[in-house]
């Protein structure tokens, strides 16, 4: 009979300080949240509201700051609240989310990185700037970034259950052999479409 355990939930591991350094990390964390919210907001605030910065490449930071903000609203705050509650186990798929959307955001923020360089590359090339730079293009730029990230993400699916392989090796280390001979093709994937991206 072969030694299964199915893994349902992740333990966080909490602060080895006591409750006092947990309350302490906790705040710190909060409050350094708060203020890189509150700067977000206040970029987007500001190139949506002045019409002299309704151009490319403050569309392209007004979405490259939605993004910021989504990366660190996916983390951050369920570490925060539990790093002082005595629940701190995280389910498998909430695990997998967090993973897919913090790889999605990544992958998105890199993309619209790159486009922001090209533009101000293109600003240089004053007679091509009017004819590339118009609002369709930089919409379907944007639909096009959104969409590459969701293929990176879903190429990237068959990762997830890594976590769960290697808790299953610790209880069968016969598993061991299983898991660990697809290893170097999965890195070769991760180096190819890293390099893609």
């Amino acid at each position: 009979m072969a030694n299964s355990t199915m893994v349902m939930e992740f333990l966080l591991l909490g602060s080895p300080d006591g409750w006092n350094m947990s309350f302490l990390y906790f705040m710190e964390f909060l409050l350094m949240y708060l203020s890189t919210l509150f700067g977000i907001l206040l970029i987007i605030a500001v190139t949506s509201a002045d019409q002299k910065l309704h151009t490319p490449t403050y569309f392209f930071l007004r979405n490259l700051s939605n993004f910021d903000m989504c990366f660190i609203s996916i983390t951050v705050p369920n570490d925060c609240v539990k790093s002082i509650t005595i629940n701190r186990a995280i389910s498998v798929a909430g695990y997998s989310t967090q993973i897919f959307l913090v790889i999605f955001c990544a992958c998105v923020e890199l993309l619209f990185l790159s486009i922001m360089a090209w533009v101000h590359y293109v600003i240089c090339q004053l007679l091509q700037y009017p004819i590339i730079m118009n609002p369709q293009f930089c919409v379907r730029m944007t639909l096009a970034i959104l969409l590459s990230g969701l293929v990176y993400v879903c190429r990237c699916a068959h990762w997830e259950h890594l976590p769960a392989v290697l808790l299953q090796v610790q209880h069968d280390p016969s598993l061991l052999r299983l898991s660990c001979s697809d290893m170097t093709s999965n890195k070769v994937l991760i180096l190819v479409s890293t390099v893609v991206v």
